[in-house]
């Protein structure tokens, strides 16, 4: 489960306007209007029939700019500063760093953080109504990803939900509450030095 924080590494998302329409005009109008927020999330990770659970927050500033922290079971931190996306696991002692160049696009926690990392590293399609949201369907254009497609969940403008999908049958499915839409980030929410003593990996 853990590991897959490496995958999704972040995510970047808004609750903002009450207004119904089709998924695809959802994403539109949150790539549009949202610059930055926080929220809480909770996420499930299953594979055949094992189920692992974890919780955190994450924080966002587009773009390219975000914070993934999950807080329980195990602590794990995923940092996109602008230019260097870190990922810290306590753990193991153990940062891992990629330019933020090859992550943005690709994986689906970066997926929002650009303004226009959808049109270019996704084919977007409207998917149909269910659960009381409008969903959209992001087709990695690079196969390389790890995961076959991710599905947003939208209520209104504001995303509720998000599912990726891997071709060994893995799910993972987050969803999201307790939006702020104005936060006031402090100087280091989107810095990460690794701590003295730990194993960087390039």
């Amino acid at each position: 489960m853990k590991r897959w924080g490496s995958v999704i590494s972040v995510t970047l998302f808004c609750w903002t306007c009450n207004a119904r329409g089709s998924g695809l005009e959802d994403l539109q109008a949150f790539m549009e209007k949202t610059r930055m927020g926080t929220a809480h999330f909770e996420q499930v990770s299953q594979r055949d029939k094992a189920v692992d659970k974890s919780s955190g927050e994450f924080s966002f500033a587009r773009p390219g700019k975000f914070r993934w922290e999950y807080k329980t079971p195990y602590a794990q931190t995923l940092v996109g500063d602008g230019k260097t996306l870190w990922i810290w696991d306590p753990d193991l002692n153990q940062v891992t760093r990629k330019p933020m160049a090859e992550a943005l696009g690709s994986t689906p926690a970066a997926l929002l953080a650009g303004d226009n990392t959808l049109e270019k590293g996704f084919r977007l399609e409207e998917g149909p109504v269910s659960d009381g949201l409008s969903w959209v369907v992001a087709i990695p254009k690079n196969k390389d990803t790890g995961f076959d497609l991710v599905r947003l969940g939208f209520s209104g403008h504001a995303l509720q939900r998000m599912e990726l999908k891997d071709s060994f049958g893995h799910v993972v499915s987050i969803r999201f509450d307790h939006f702020d839409d104005a936060p006031r980030f402090t100087q280091g929410t989107f810095h990460f030095s690794p701590p003295p003593g730990a194993d960087v990996i390039q």
